[in-house]
């Protein structure tokens, strides 16, 4: 099989139908583009819990883990309160790697107000690189919880700051060297620091005061993808406007040069969220300093259409993030 997400197919056949125990505390159970469970345990809290690995990149791999484990408990709508850190280590590794890593992951909860919590460390042959796996902790008022059966015609989808930050600033790492001979030293750098954007927690918290009824952030596959997956979730079809979704030059010249669809680039940093009203939202984004577009809304049916001018794209399942084959040019 490839590298990157199981195909759609292949994770309800061979993932979700395998998963057959069942708890009655457990509210929300794995299914395309639902990122988090959620359990009951108390009579007004819900516990959001999520699980990441992170791959494709040796750089930047403590802040990465935080955020993107962060950004799923926020994707829900939960607080996120801790994490649980497994890291596999190769056996050429240094005691002081060990320590950088670790500050950094500590370094970043401090920011977004969450602890380490606990997990593993392990030394091992398995592997040549540092790989870590994250589970996050979460919070959320049960009466806030998000759902995407929610999700109605007519529902407007806003995208928060731009598309393809992670994989912009990724690719920017990997590639400096050859970059800088044809672009610029500061549109390189500029790209690097998009790492330091790749956060959800505040614009999903500002969401969901808003009344947002559903929130996704843009990882693998992209936006694409993450169109893809929340109108798959909802069982609705969706019509977006290509010229209205958020890219910013820097992500456009760097994809050129590796030859990948910016639609199609892993987005951390970027959250799909779905509202009524998406330009009340949008300006509440604004007025705390997040760019936000409204881009879309969601349609009877299971046609998932991007419009662009006068032409129509039927957006496909997610295939493999446009990263992979980034990095190996």
């Amino acid at each position: 099989m490839k590298t990157g997400k199981l195909p759609e197919n292949v994770l309800k056949r061979s993932v979700f139908k395998m998963i057959k125990h069942r708890r009655e505390e457990v509210l929300i159970r794995p299914g395309v583009g639902l990122d988090c469970t959620v359990t009951k345990f108390g009579a007004d809290d819900l516990v959001v819990m999520s699980t990441d690995p992170i791959t494709g990149t040796d750089s930047n791999l403590g802040k990465l883990a935080v955020n993107v484990t962060a950004n799923d408990l926020a994707s829900n709508g939960a607080t996120p309160v801790g994490l649980m850190v497994t890291a596999l280590l190769p056996v050429d590794i240094e005691e002081k790697d060990i320590k950088a890593l670790m500050k950094e992951i500590d370094d970043e909860c401090a920011i977004l107000d969450m602890e380490v919590m606990g997990g593993h460390t392990e030394i091992t042959p398995v592997v040549n690189q540092i790989v870590l796996s994250v589970a996050g902790v979460g919070k959320i008022n049960k009466d806030k919880m998000l759902c995407a059966d929610r999700i109605k015609p007519g529902f407007e989808i806003v995208v928060t700051k731009a598309i393809g930050l992670e994989g912009t600033s990724i690719i920017a790492q990997a590639k400096e060297e050859q970059l800088v001979k044809r672009y610029p030293k500061t549109l390189v750098e500029k790209a690097k620091s998009f790492v330091d954007e790749i956060s959800v927690v505040k614009e999903s918290q500002i969401a969901v005061e808003h009344g947002a009824v559903f929130m996704h952030d843009v990882t693998e596959g992209g936006i694409y993808g993450a169109l893809w997956e929340v109108a798959s979730a909802a069982g609705l079809g969706l019509e977006v406007y290509l010229k209205k979704i958020p890219v910013r030059q820097e992500t456009i010249e760097i994809c050129d040069f590796v030859d990948a669809d910016p639609y199609k680039l892993i987005s951390s940093g970027s959250m799909l969220i779905v509202t009524e009203h998406g330009n009340e939202l949008v300006n509440a984004l604004n007025s705390q300093g997040i760019d936000g577009a409204v881009i879309g809304s969601f349609v009877s049916g299971n046609d998932k259409i991007v419009i662009n001018e006068d032409e129509k794209r039927y957006l496909e399942p997610p295939a493999v993030d446009e990263l992979y084959a980034a990095l190996d040019k």
